[in-house]
């Protein structure tokens, strides 16, 4: 092996990208690509930092992961053929679904799980579409603090029942609802995960983008700590 090796994972907490335990089990043994492996592997990783719960990649943003165009070239064969051919083996093996909403519409590719069976069917049907900036988004956006250790700064320590409500949140909400959510939750005084929960179920169901109190202040403020929330506050 020439070069230095890997250093080694380091210190601290870190994040994880989630691999169903069925991609083990089920499709490894069967993947005879090493194109198609490298690009499944890294499909769950890119998938797991878009934000929201319709997640997709387009073969765009695959194309402008370095790290991943590297992996995926070859000698004599340009990594755009190797990508192209890694993306038709996923997708015709069932890892991944390609859709799109209609000719000359671009093509989103999604996990192939019930979430992404169910957005690959709404964009076909017409149901929704991609906003443009979600389409050139890149995979790599910058470093943010993770939910996880948020939740420790700012609310308490993590035991395994709140580490799972975690999980679940953060493939149902933008990251950046959470960490809105938490910074209300702090500002009131209110440091309980049932507090920033209803929060979060509040902008899911009415809107994030519609609340007329997007600014921070003390009117905007008091809308948590009365009504529907009052009773997550002790008094």
């Amino acid at each position: 092996m020439s070069g230095p090796g890997f250093p080694g994972f380091p210190e601290g907490r870190q994040r994880q990208t989630p691999v169903p335990e069925v991609f083990f089990r089920e499709l490894l043994p069967a993947i005879d690509d090493l194109g198609e492996l490298k690009l499944s592997l890294y499909a769950f990783y890119a998938l797991a930092r878009r934000e929201g719960t319709l997640r997709f990649l387009t073969r765009q943003q695959l194309a402008q992961e370095a790290g991943l165009m590297l992996a995926l070239g070859a000698p004599g064969m340009q990594a755009e053929t190797a990508l192209d051919d890694a993306l038709a083996c996923a997708v015709a093996r069932g890892t991944l679904i390609a859709a799109s909403a209609g000719e000359g519409e671009p093509t989103l590719y999604f996990l192939n799980s019930e979430r992404g069976r169910a957005a690959a069917g709404g964009l076909a049907s017409g149901a929704w579409s991609p906003a443009p900036e979600d389409l050139l988004a890149q995979v790599e956006l910058p470093e943010r603090p993770n939910i996880y250790g948020l939740y420790e700064q700012n609310i308490g320590p993590l035991t395994p029942m709140i580490a799972d409500e975690l999980r679940d949140a953060e493939r149902s909400y933008p990251a950046r609802w959470i960490e809105e959510a938490l910074r209300i939750a702090v500002a009131n005084n209110v440091r309980k995960w049932s507090y920033v929960q209803a929060i979060l179920n509040d902008w899911q169901a009415k809107g994030r983008d519609e609340r007329e109190d997007l600014r921070d202040t003390e009117a905007d403020r008091r809308r948590y700590v009365e009504g529907d929330y009052a009773d997550f506050i002790d008094h």
